[in-house]
């Protein structure tokens, strides 16, 4: 079999926000933006890799998700425990340095970490943990 990763999702409540963030913080390219207000589905991702990307979704637009189950998901995000992405860099503290000067949130500063890779974490605007690798 051949089989890429495409896209991944992650949630978003307020998408010029995470535009923000995804397109000036981390320079990613915006690929599409459809909808309008905040049900915007935005695709992003890094530049010179057209086939890898992020779908920035508004997390309860299914119709088949209950009131519940949106009360639960809004829960979840505002704890910043419902989303994640793991990316990498080669420059992590220079990456680090860019993400900290905007409004990210910071949730770790580079760490060796005892299982051998260094890394830092952020939240997005929507409370998504963002966590970075240093590549070697």
């Amino acid at each position: 079999m051949d089989i890429t990763i495409h896209a991944s999702s992650l949630p978003h409540d307020d998408p010029d926000a995470s535009l923000v963030f995804y397109r000036d913080t981390l320079g990613f390219e915006v690929r599409s933006d459809v909808g309008k207000g905040k049900m915007r589905w935005i695709t992003v991702g890094p530049a010179g890799q057209p086939g890898t990307s992020i779908l920035l979704a508004p997390p309860a637009a299914d119709p088949g998700v209950t009131e519940d189950e949106r009360r639960t998901i809004a829960e979840m995000m505002a704890k910043g425990t419902y989303g994640w992405i793991l990316l990498a860099t080669r420059n992590l503290d220079a990456t680090f340095a860019k993400v900290q000067a905007s409004d990210a949130e910071v949730v770790q500063e580079p760490t060796e970490q005892p299982y051998g890779i260094r890394d830092c974490a952020f939240r997005d605007p929507a409370g998504n943990l963002v966590r970075i690798q240093e590549l070697r």
